[in-house]
């Protein structure tokens, strides 16, 4: 008898923020404030999970379209927020010729979930409209932090192997810019919020699709 568990299992207790989003919205609403005077109105969150964050910037006035392959993620969306497009849909599928293409794609904390990133990467940026951008949050990891999590004993709680769909890959800031370039984007820049900046929780890249 198989015992795999599809990734669509991945549970949501609520339709609510969690502590993550502490750390990373604020960030995130200083880099979408500069895209709106710039004109952006509109944006698509790539795995929205719950569709909290969704549902906090449609409030502050953006249009926004989501995906998620949590059956239970986008059920608790559905229920909690109606009048937002939050469907199931796979970082791996041809999400571009679905939704079409958008000013910002935004995807938080998705990217040290999957298998196959450079497939992420390139619905990541098919999703993004030319000269549009690009924000990507993830876990973040450099030596110092490395250094302390294994001073402290927290590496096996850190490494999450006790969690079913949990992190399977793990970025420091050089191998997602590489991940990003190899697809195309540039301009690419960094934030380490959550802690100070060697000890931060969690980064998040800005990355720009070129001009056709």
């Amino acid at each position: 008898m198989s015992t795999d568990i599809p990734i669509s299992g991945y549970g949501y207790a609520d339709a609510g923020l969690n502590t993550s989003h502490g750390y990373l919205l604020p960030a995130l609403r200083q880099e979408l404030a500069g895209l709106r005077r710039l004109g952006a109105t509109t944006l698509f969150d790539l795995g929205c999970g719950n569709g909290s964050v969704a549902a906090a910037l449609a409030a502050e006035g953006w249009s926004v379209t989501g995906v998620d392959l949590s059956t239970d993620g986008i059920a608790q969306a559905n229920r909690s927020y109606p009048g937002l497009r939050l469907e199931m849909g796979s970082a791996y599928d041809d999400l571009a010729t679905r939704y079409g293409r958008h000013p910002v794609v935004i995807s938080l904390e998705v990217v040290e979930h999957l298998y196959a990133p450079r497939r992420y990467a390139r619905t990541l940026f098919d999703l993004t409209e030319s000269g549009g951008t690009a924000i990507i949050s993830t876990p973040y990891h450099g030596y110092w932090k490395n250094l302390a999590l294994a001073l402290s004993g927290r590496m096996d709680a850190h490494f999450t192997a006790l969690w079913d769909h949990g992190h399977i890959k793990f970025w420091s800031i050089h191998t997602l810019r590489l991940l990003l370039e190899e697809i195309g984007f540039t301009d690419i820049r960094f934030h380490r919020v959550g802690r100070i900046p060697p000890l931060a929780k969690s980064m998040i890249a800005i990355a720009h699709r070129p001009e056709r």
